[in-house]
């Protein structure tokens, strides 16, 4: 792993050039094996409500407005049990920070169902989800405090929050965060600090392309390392790329260029230790997965044989004949993985006793989907 310093050396542009670091930073991702892991999930999106504007998002809806909703638990069942049926293992929940302290609407969606949290209901869901399916949840459900994610961990295998960044420069008016109380880097880290204490699994990442600076993404991968040095719970870490989209705040600004977002992953690569997976959502930069994996990238992500890409709905998955195609011609093995990875399956207290058995009868002696069970083959 290299230090602070040298990582914003070589995020800034380093003179020894960027096919150096690419190479540098496959080689250390080489040395712990060529094989590449995806998840085949259910993108669950339980409601579009959320008390944040952020600058670059399409997936919040305000009340009234096309595509506002929240998803009943039988709509839920639904959606996993179909998903099921085509293989999927994982149960993606993602939704906005706090609807009902904005929205009067959503505090009474979640009365007339008991409960006065919008977290409360998500448990409720995700102990229906274990219940009447056959997927493990994943959540995203933003800011947690620890008896939030205590809860939480009864019913679900792994849990996610994206640091998106440590700048604070955002939050001023005119920037992406300016009108996102979630979005305060320290509070978003206490979440993610707050899961390791529980031995939660855990998912962050980075969001380059938003007004911070390469020095500052190299920060924020330096804070994501530091925590899981402490307490060993990040399983991934994701190097997502601004998107511009019409009807957004930040539809005019700028995306981050290819060589940007290779570079930051190379960095991640080599700031992280070797037993976080490296991540890039693979509709993002369609076709170009050879140079993602040049970077060291070791994970395409959750793919969906049902849903959308809810956070980026005009960019749909790659499909898996077609990924499993560009990763084993440069040379990888395309495994298929659960929501919680192989080097956190074989550590018991990373898992709450009543998933443990669920989660062994799906995995063989490596941690990964057992090959009988891989039904992408047909997607």
């Amino acid at each position: 792993m290299i230090s602070h310093d040298e990582a914003v050396r070589l995020i800034e542009g380093a003179p020894e050039g960027l096919d150096d670091l690419l190479a540098r930073a496959a080689s250390v991702r080489d040395a712990h094996g060529r094989v590449v892991t995806f998840s085949a999930k259910v993108f669950v999106p339980l409601t579009t409500l959320c008390r944040d504007d952020c600058g670059y998002c399409t997936f919040r809806r305000d009340p009234g407005q096309p595509g506002a909703h929240t998803m009943t638990p039988e709509e839920v069942i639904a959606l996993c049990r179909a998903g099921a049926r085509l293989g999927a293992k994982e149960a993606l929940f993602s939704l906005g920070d706090r609807p009902e302290a904005r929205f009067a609407e959503h505090r009474e969606f979640l009365k007339s169902r008991g409960h006065r949290t919008t977290l409360s209901y998500v448990r409720e869901v995700c102990a229906t989800t274990l219940a009447e399916s056959g997927l493990l949840p994943h959540v995203n459900p933003g800011l947690m405090a620890e008896r939030d994610l205590a809860a939480l961990r009864e019913v679900s295998v792994s849990m996610g929050l994206m640091l998106e960044t440590t700048s604070e420069r955002l939050l001023a008016p005119g920037g992406a965060h300016h009108r996102a109380p979630d979005k305060v880097p320290r509070r978003r880290l206490k979440t993610i600090e707050l899961a390791g204490k529980l031995a939660i699994p855990f998912t962050t990442g980075i969001l380059i392309g938003i007004g911070e600076t390469p020095r500052e993404r190299a920060d924020a991968l330096v804070a994501i390392r530091d925590l899981h040095e402490r307490y060993g719970h990040v399983q991934e870490v994701i190097v997502q790329n601004f998107r511009a989209k019409p009807f957004i705040p930040m539809r005019d600004a700028p995306e981050p260029t290819f060589d940007a977002l290779l570079r930051a992953l190379a960095v991640a690569r080599l700031v992280l230790p070797p037993d976080v997976a490296l991540q890039a959502p693979p509709n993002l930069s369609p076709r170009l997965y050879p140079q993602l994996l040049a970077a060291g990238l070791n994970d395409w992500g959750g793919i969906s044989p049902l849903t959308p890409d809810h956070i980026n709905p005009e960019k749909p998955w790659p499909g898996l004949v077609e990924l499993r195609r560009a990763t084993e011609s440069a040379g990888f093995v395309l495994r298929e993985r659960l929501a919680i990875y192989p080097n956190v399956t074989a550590r018991p207290e990373f898992l709450d006793e009543t998933l443990r058995a669920r989660v062994a009868a799906l995995v063989d002696t490596d941690g990964l989907v057992r090959q009988s069970h891989e039904h992408w083959r047909r997607w």
